[in-house]
């Protein structure tokens, strides 16, 4: 027996949970597969996101997600100089929000498939007219006939796969442990630190009851861990502190990191096709200089929602209709590419004259404005003139184009 829907959604992250989400609350008829046997485990990365951002993805948290309330971020150069961006949000307990995502989705009316692995779609016409998928594979809810497809499977991305939409991406690793005890005053630390983390970074990141996560991200795959645990080990706020697993993680099992990889070559020449939406990860979707993606899968999921609300209503499921979604997210997500090529500015210093950089910024960088940018060249210009032949401006418009218009850290 054929499983009949108008939208069908393939992964249920927050990427996932939110277009289902979305789809259900404009009255679409949704179906959500989810590999896993359950939501939200393992958890990757990604567990902060801005007031900024949620203002702009009309979502209001339920207390039971929230870890920790926050007051921004604090950037750590090489020397020490530490920089602060006021601007404030949450930490989550991602398995949960995840959990939430889909629960909301599923009260109104949304159909969840658990251990349920996409393998194969094949096209549907009905006198020369696309008419959807028939999308079969591992699970009993299988085949399942969609009007629409919301990839949100990550960084597999398994539909630009079947479908062969789109070349790989390059990705990093991500890899972190939750710490106790951390010494904390409710900011986010981000130690651009290229010792530990090869064209990454390090992190602190607050939770409840004195947890914190304590990672990286690094081009260096295979040395993740290992340069993990010599960041930990040479850093005195965190030597000497217990490493213990997750609460998502079952009591009992040996105790180690969690992570995973991230997309970084940016979004995908292709994210819509004839019956198909790539959001979050699937399409590439994450900012270069932090790696930051959870907001960027969240906003690209109501997106993909309100476009498929509007093509089913009008009966048009084809790429040239579904093209409104590829605009809608270039419209306003950040610029990619001008914050890469700050980042690889960035990158390209010695850690020397990345400190000479921050130490040139103002302590608070929330607002610093067209006469506080101005003070900074000044800076710049008497301590290390130099840095002017070394693309030190688009390195230092990166941290600005990151935060961008509606989505903050």
């Amino acid at each position: 027996m054929v499983t009949t829907c108008d939208v069908l959604v393939v992964g249920a992250g927050p990427g996932g949970g939110s277009a289902a989400l979305h789809a259900a609350r404009l009255g679409l008829n949704v179906v959500v597969i989810e590999d896993h046997n359950e939501i939200g485990t393992p958890v990757h990365c990604g567990e902060c996101i801005s007031d900024i951002a949620l203002s702009n993805l009309d979502l209001t948290l339920p207390d039971e997600v929230i870890s920790k309330r926050v007051h921004g971020i604090r950037v750590i150069f090489p020397d020490g100089t530490q920089k602060r961006l006021t601007e404030h949000g949450y930490v989550l307990e991602k398995h949960l929000f995840e959990q939430w995502l889909v629960d909301q989705s599923v009260e109104l009316g949304a159909s969840l498939f658990l251990g349920h692995k996409l393998q194969s779609m094949e096209r549907v016409e009905e006198n020369g007219k696309f008419m959807g998928h028939l999308c079969d594979g591992k699970g009993d809810q299988f085949p399942i006939n969609a009007k629409i497809v919301i990839d949100a499977s990550g960084v597999a991305g398994i539909c630009s796969k079947i479908l062969e939409l789109n070349e790989r991406p390059k990705v990093i690793a991500g890899m972190q442990y939750e710490m106790l005890e951390v010494p904390t005053d409710d900011y986010l630390d981000f130690y651009i630190w290229p010792e530990y983390a090869e064209k990454g970074y390090l992190w602190m990141i607050p939770k409840c009851e004195g947890r914190a996560n304590v990672g990286l991200v690094t081009e260096d795959k295979s040395g993740a861990v290992k340069e993990l645990d010599r960041f930990i080990a040479d850093t005195d706020e965190f030597k000497n502190l217990e490493v213990v697993n997750p609460p998502w993680r079952d009591d009992g099992r040996k105790v180690r990191g969690f992570g995973g990889t991230i997309p970084i070559s940016g979004p995908h020449e292709t994210t819509h096709s004839d019956g198909i939406l790539l959001i979050g990860d699937a399409a590439g979707f994450t900012s270069p200089l932090f790696e930051g993606g959870s907001h960027l899968a969240l906003k690209s999921a109501q997106f993909a929602a309100i476009t498929a609300a509007d093509a089913i209503s009008k009966g048009d499921y084809t790429a040239n209709k579904l093209k409104e979604y590829t605009e809608s997210w270039k419209t306003e997500f950040p610029p990619y590419h001008k914050i890469l090529r700050g980042k690889s500015a960035l990158y390209s210093l010695s850690d020397n004259d990345m400190s000479v950089m921050g130490r040139c910024f103002p302590d608070e960088m929330s607002d610093m404005g067209i006469s506080g940018k101005a003070m900074v060249a000044i800076r710049l210009l008497i301590r290390r003139p130099s840095l002017y032949f070394r693309r030190i401006i688009p390195a230092m418009l990166a941290f600005g184009y990151s935060r961008a218009k509606h989505y903050g850290w």
